[in-house]
């Protein structure tokens, strides 16, 4: 199929084109240093906060060419690997100990910690002048978002999100096949993830029990209010907890919706509504469920309703069934652009990085029920790598609805294609717009050393982190929510509102 070229309505080049190399080029030391870039043979100073888990594969990339100078994490135990493999580096278990005694020799800092505490510790890096990666999904709150995009602007420091997908190839490719008019005018997308590991639909608080000895149980909870510890918690089931994480909207749907975001330059909704949710808890994230944003026109698109299908399941009503595909896999394999001459594979920093994460508990309630319905499962990706049943959207993955036709992505963005897949055999790919990543990690120390934003920069990934935010207080307000972006409120209601911004302990209070 001879690819029709590109409409310029979706011409967009913005702050995600990152990677491009400065005008001025990095031709030499004197060239470098007079544009106030750090020459690439020298390393920064990258520091480590959080350093078990997925702290300690993002720790392990920033060390594959950068230096590492200090440690800090308030788990001993989780984070005994990287600990004892760096016992010559001073350690921490108080981040802001760290920042006063070591600020002056940090330069970057790798951030890895519950959803809660991400705004906090980025903001104390920020005002130091430090360069912040913050793991997804950025913020637990619209607030605590809106503050780190404003903070990277004040503190002019580099930044990065740690969604990974933001730097894969089809990510890419899929933005470029929509802003070409391939599939025409989108008006409707659907996100969709796995079922988690973590707790959901939870009726009662776990019971107390002593903290062990390993862990600063005061320091964990850091700007939250004290509560008594329970091993339910950590080290990892505090995701699917309202008060501490943003359930599979932070772990999958931050990935997942990446392409819908990027691809359709989505800004911030009108409004957000919970359709349906499945075991509603007041601690917990539900079972699964089904929410509805609606975005207004953006330049030369027009309004476009996403759909979000939480812990979707083949044979469930969350599961959407996507029209005339019903004898169709609806979710491509990851990196099948290889079969168009253009492979992917796994750049450094893309997410494949650390050891695998075992399956996390799941104990049951006082009541002697269990937490939530899911039990602890198998992550099941959407890029076939179980059996999804045909025509579904089931799995972690994307679907964009055009009125010339649909396209696909996986995962965080590693696949894409057109739908029908018959369709996808013949298609060209389309010219590419925006520039290649040298690895999500790598992006980020190329802007940290003076070269151009990184793909996840707060600028982009404040807005994107918004939105998503919004997802978990829609699960708790009722009724469909009007939302003033501006004044970063609901218009309708103030149990909303309650959930913008968190409630800080005395003490932990945020500014600019």
């Amino acid at each position: 199929m001879a690819h029709p070229g590109v409409s310029r309505r979706y011409f967009f080049f913005g702050a995600l084109l990152g990677g491009a190399v400065p005008a001025a080029g990095f031709g030499s030391v004197a060239s470098l240093k007079a544009l106030g870039y750090k020459p690439f043979y020298n390393k920064l100073n990258v520091a480590a906060i959080g350093c078990g888990g997925r702290g300690e594969a993002i720790l392990k990339e920033a060390a594959a060419t950068e230096n590492i100078v200090a440690l800090c994490d308030v788990d001993t135990a989780r984070a005994a690997s990287e600990l004892k493999a760096r016992n010559t580096l001073n350690q921490y278990k108080d981040f802001r100990v760290m920042l006063d005694k070591e600020g002056k020799n940090i330069e970057a800092c790798t951030i890895a910690v519950p959803d809660f505490m991400h705004a906090t510790i980025a903001l104390a890096c920020m005002q130091r002048g430090i360069h912040v990666y913050l793991e997804k999904p950025l913020t637990r709150t619209p607030w605590e978002a809106r503050l780190l995009r404003d903070a990277a602007a004040k503190y002019k420091v580099a930044t990065q999100m740690g969604n990974q997908g933001f730097s894969h190839e089809s990510h890419r490719v899929a933005a470029e096949i929509v802003w070409s008019g391939e599939i025409g005018e989108v008006t409707e997308a659907h996100v969709s993830c796995t079922p988690g590991t973590h707790p959901t639909g939870l009726q009662a608080l776990p019971p107390e029990e002593s903290a062990p000895d390993t862990l600063d149980w005061n320091l964990w909870l850091g700007n939250a209010a004290m509560r008594p510890f329970s091993s339910h918690y950590v080290p990892y089931n505090w995701r699917g907890f309202y008060d501490f994480g943003t359930g599979q909207v932070g772990n999958w749907a931050t990935h997942t919706a990446g392409p819908v975001h990027h691809a359709l330059q989505l800004g911030a909704p009108d409004s957000i509504e919970c359709l349906s949710q499945v075991n509603a808890s007041k601690y917990t994230f539900p079972d699964r469920g089904v929410i509805r944003l609606d975005f207004p026109a953006r330049g030369g698109m027009p309004p476009v309703k996403v759909f979000y299908h939480d812990s979707a399941k083949v044979g469930e009503p969350e599961a959407w069934k996507v029209p005339g595909m019903e004898n169709e896999r609806i979710l491509p394999p990851p990196d099948n652009l290889s079969d168009k001459g253009r492979p992917m594979g796994r750049p450094r920093g893309s997410g494949s990085g650390g050891p695998p994460r075992p399956a996390a508990p799941r104990p049951t309630q006082p009541n002697g029920q269990p937490w939530g319905a899911g039990g602890p499962g198998v992550r099941v990706f959407g890029s076939g790598r179980g059996t999804p049943a045909p025509g579904v959207l089931t799995g972690n993955g994307s679907v964009m609805v055009g009125t010339k036709g649909m396209i696909a992505t996986c995962d965080r963005g590693e696949g894409v294609w057109l739908l029908p897949s018959a369709r996808w055999q013949e298609y060209r790919l389309p010219p590419q717009l925006l520039t290649r990543s040298p690895g999500h990690m790598a992006d980020f120390v190329r802007a940290a050393k003076g070269g151009d934003p990184a793909c996840s920069d707060f600028s982009i990934a404040g807005p994107y982190a918004e939105w998503l935010a919004m997802i978990g207080i829609a699960y708790r307000a009722p009724g469909k929510l009007q939302w003033d972006a501006k004044n970063l409120r609901f218009t309708n209601s103030a149990e909303a509102n309650k959930y913008v911004k968190p409630v800080f302990r005395a003490g932990w209070e945020l500014k600019l």
